[in-house]
């Protein structure tokens, strides 16, 4: 099975007054059909803006500058406005992370679900609002007929998500991206739209670019795992690697990883990555995780690691990926 989305040192950077923030430096990832690619990282790691290059919907003053975007063998960064169009929304489509900002206050819910049917499926309205309330059933929100005619305000958080779920797969695309869908929801309804999604890749082979700070959601949802930092992908694997006892791991993983609470073991309080991202601006020299990791060493300090497989598939951008050397 080919590679549906293939990107390739990918550069998205946004010119300032202050200096040039390089929100994107050098990412390398990519998805096969119906599967899963969870990617992880705290806020400011440039998680949202890979998502937004490939998309195309980047603004004033960011660019991609640099790098290759391939879907289904074509590089998005060389097409027109005009053939992006053609492609958002029918064969990539995004559930953004709030669904009040993304759905229009004015038109109703069905009226917005029926628009991608229209233009890209070639549906007359009322095949497209009857599509919209099946669409509304497939995401099981009660009453759709109902609901196709209500204002986004009238619907909850977990409803007005659903709503966006709908929208994602109206046109059955062969990417979905999921920009931390789930961030505002209780986890009952958490579990309900990650049930949801799978349905979606198993029935339709659509592959999930999934973007979160949990790794939690990572390890049920994903098949294979990038971790980002500054901007830069620090760790590529497995989710069973990223997850199990891999004699590998970049220190930032290791942090996330121990950061989640255990049901199995009483703590008094849980473990912590000390310090925050870098300002972009300012961003330190050498490993860019040097300042919070507390295996980092003068050689760390002063000279940028190189993304190196440690093992078959598993990349690490570190001097000291390997656990048992490290801790000694």
């Amino acid at each position: 099975m080919g590679k549906l989305l293939d990107i390739k040192n990918l550069h998205t950077y946004f010119f300032t007054d202050k200096g040039t923030i390089k929100a994107v430096n050098g990412v390398d990832l990519s998805i096969d059909s119906g599967k899963t690619l969870g990617v992880v990282g705290e806020s400011g790691s440039g998680k949202s803006i890979t998502s937004f290059s490939i998309l195309r919907l980047l603004e004033n003053p960011g660019r991609i500058v640099e790098g290759e975007i391939l879907f289904d063998g074509i590089d998005l960064t060389q097409l027109s406005e005009e053939d992006m169009m053609k492609i958002r929304g029918n064969d990539i489509s995004m559930i953004f992370q709030e669904p009040m900002t993304s759905l229009n206050p004015v038109f109703r819910i069905g009226h917005q679900i029926s628009e991608p049917l229209i233009l890209h499926q070639g549906m007359n309205k009322r095949e497209a609002w009857e599509r919209s309330i099946e669409l509304l059933r497939e995401v099981k929100i009660p009453n759709p007929e109902r609901v196709a005619t209500n204002y986004p305000h009238h619907l909850s958080g977990g409803m007005r998500q659903r709503v966006m779920i709908a929208m994602a797969l109206a046109c059955k695309p062969k990417l979905l991206i999921a920009d931390e869908p789930t961030t505002a929801l209780d986890v009952t309804i958490q579990a309900q739209i990650f049930n949801l999604m799978n349905d979606l890749k198993n029935n339709h082979n659509t592959a999930v670019l999934f973007i979160t700070h949990d790794l939690g959601v990572i390890a049920e949802l994903a098949d294979d795992v990038v971790v980002m930092y500054t901007g830069e992908v620090v760790e590529k694997a497995s989710v069973e690697e990223i997850f199990g006892n891999s004699k590998y791991r970049h220190p930032y993983t290791e942090g996330l990883l121990r950061s989640i609470p255990s049901l199995d073991e009483e703590v008094e309080y849980l473990d912590q990555i000390d310090g925050s991202v870098p300002h972009p601006l300012n961003l330190p020299v050498g490993c860019r995780f040097a300042p919070r990791c507390k295996y980092a060493t003068e050689k760390c300090q002063k000279e940028i690691p190189s993304l190196i497989e440690v093992e078959k598939g598993h990349l690490v951008r570190c001097f000291y990926p390997e656990l048992r050397e490290r801790n000694e």
